[in-house]
């Protein structure tokens, strides 16, 4: 299954220099659209690596499905996970597939083989209410104060172990990053209630019980009277094997060792429709033909340079032909 996602996030028209659902191409053969890298490029690169196979009548030994899904960028509730309880689906027989990856500023191709765990955690916050001129104990901002010295110290260290080990990537540690607050009712009233929301990735090598049990030790530590609740909290899945014993993984890889890429396996530091591919059992490899090329998905004036974008469509010719063999 080539899979590619037909939504794009929205679009500040006015932050762009050409307009974002034109795909303008400019005199340095940039290709400027919304989608140009995330990823209407990589849809339509699989159809004309196909028509290519096809013109040179080529037959694989196996079927090659083209999916195009809805709602990847909003979760894909709606998109690939309801697809995959289908009937429709089920009768596709899928064995493996390809899906989206990241565009790489230098000349390695990234290949994703895993994602990290979402988890969007809301801290729900009681505490004593009165008169803003009062020393209150208790106070909702008193134990906002410890869950955020908490979880910031614990951000710190993922990010000293991102900085002083070379080896590890973004999708090998743990990110927490603080999103919303809310609450309060006037300026001079300490208000009963606080929110809090943090978006969580939890790398690969976090035991999910654990942690979750931290966050809630953390909550007694800050004084008690407060409730966590997970807008998301994704299981864990585990990863697509990269070895030999993949023969999907040794097709795929030979195939780029012919065309002279150089390829680096990562962790998807975000989220892609693979994870509910992956947790249906199916290995699933992300990966987008785009190298020498600025990361500029979900920006403004994001673009494609065109002998990019070609060059693309040759190696999903000899990627497809590959896996297709397989």
């Amino acid at each position: 299954m080539l899979n590619s996602h037909m939504d794009v996030v929205p679009v500040y028209s006015e932050k762009w220099t050409h307009p974002p659902f034109a795909a303008d191409i400019d005199n340095d053969g940039r290709i400027f659209a919304r989608g140009a890298q995330d990823m209407k490029c990589v849809g339509m690169q699989y159809l004309a690596a196909i028509r290519r196979l096809r013109k040179d009548g080529v037959t694989l030994k196996r079927t090659i499905h083209v999916t195009f899904i809805p709602d990847e960028e909003i979760s894909g509730e709606m998109g690939m996970k309801a697809f995959l309880k289908s009937a429709e689906f089920k009768k596709l027989n899928v064995g493996f597939c390809l899906d989206e990856g990241i565009a790489s500023a230098n000349e390695t191709f990234s290949v994703f083989y895993a994602e990290r765990s979402l988890w969007h955690v809301h801290f729900l916050i009681s505490g004593t209410s009165g008169h803003g001129s009062l020393l209150h104990k208790n106070t909702v901002g008193q134990k906002l104060q410890n869950i955020l010295n908490k979880l910031m110290e614990f951000r710190q260290n993922e990010i000293d172990r991102l900085e002083n080990d070379p080896s590890l990537r973004l999708g090998d540690v743990t990110t927490v990053n603080l999103t919303v607050i809310k609450g309060g009712v006037q300026s001079n009233v300490v208000p009963s209630t606080l929110e809090v929301v943090f978006d969580m990735r939890l790398a690969l090598n976090v035991d999910h019980d654990n942690f979750d049990r931290q966050l809630r030790a953390w909550c007694e530590e800050a004084g008690g009277g407060i409730e966590i609740q997970y807008e998301q909290k994704e299981a864990k899945v585990e990863a697509t094997k990269i070895d030999s014993s993949n023969l999907f993984w040794v097709a795929f890889e030979k195939a780029t060792t012919e065309l002279n890429l150089k390829i680096q396996p990562l962790v998807f530091p975000a989220g892609t429709d693979a994870v509910y591919i992956r947790d249906a059992g199916i290995p699933a490899i992300g990966f987008s033909p785009i190298n020498n090329t600025p990361v500029l998905l979900h920006d403004h004036d994001e673009f494609l340079q065109a002998d990019v974008y070609l060059k693309g469509i040759v190696i999903y010719k000899k990627i497809v032909s590959a896996i297709g063999n397989a």
